[in-house]
């Protein structure tokens, strides 16, 4: 698939359509590649990913669980379930998190969670490239300082996305687009 292609048919696969194999070995470094080459004013390097896989998706819903209960002590047993089980609906998270420099007079803020977003954008368009799907996410969850401290981040980091990565198990076809032309215009001074 070329670049222009790989752009332009991107579509966002919901987990629940995502399955085994996600990206492993080979294929993965290549779309954490991928992720590399977002624009980075500065050269900071302002973001972490996590992979989590397995065993640990069931913990991860342990944590969002937690979260839940703390940000809402009379939540029903069916949203505790949806919580449990959110991580489970992919084979592949990768959390996003932009580490960002507030003290950085070069590169403010925004930029380095824009870096992030892109990084992770890069890897939904690299996965899809190479037969893949995924979708990126966030939710209360992201913004959670319980959900910060189980993955071992500071209050400060954003997660920018949980990016839910997978083989999809049904094509998508491809979504329809608004017209560019819509959204642009030109300024003249």
């Amino acid at each position: 698939m070329d670049t222009m292609q790989a752009l332009i048919s991107r579509v966002s696969v919901p987990p629940k359509l995502l399955s085994d194999p996600a990206p492993r070995g080979a294929d993965l470094d290549e779309i954490m590649a991928a992720a590399m080459s977002a624009p980075d004013h500065g050269k900071l390097s302002p973001f972490q990913f996590i992979t989590i896989e397995g065993d640990a998706r069931a913990k991860l819903g342990d944590v969002f669980v937690e979260a839940l209960k703390k940000r809402d002590p009379s939540a029903d047993e069916a949203m505790v379930e949806k919580e449990r089980n959110r991580p489970m609906r992919s084979p592949l998270i990768v959390v996003a998190v932009a580490k960002i420099d507030e003290h950085n007079e070069k590169v403010p803020a925004v930029e380095q969670a824009v870096t992030t977003g892109i990084a992770a954008y890069n890897m939904i368009v690299a996965a899809q490239a190479k037969g893949y799907g995924g979708i990126l996410l966030t939710g209360k969850n992201a913004k959670d300082l319980n959900v910060k401290a189980a993955l071992g981040l500071e209050p400060t980091d954003e997660i920018v996305s949980f990016v839910y990565l997978g083989t999809p198990i049904k094509q998508l076809s491809e979504k329809r687009r608004p017209d560019a032309a819509q959204f642009m215009s030109e300024w003249t001074g």
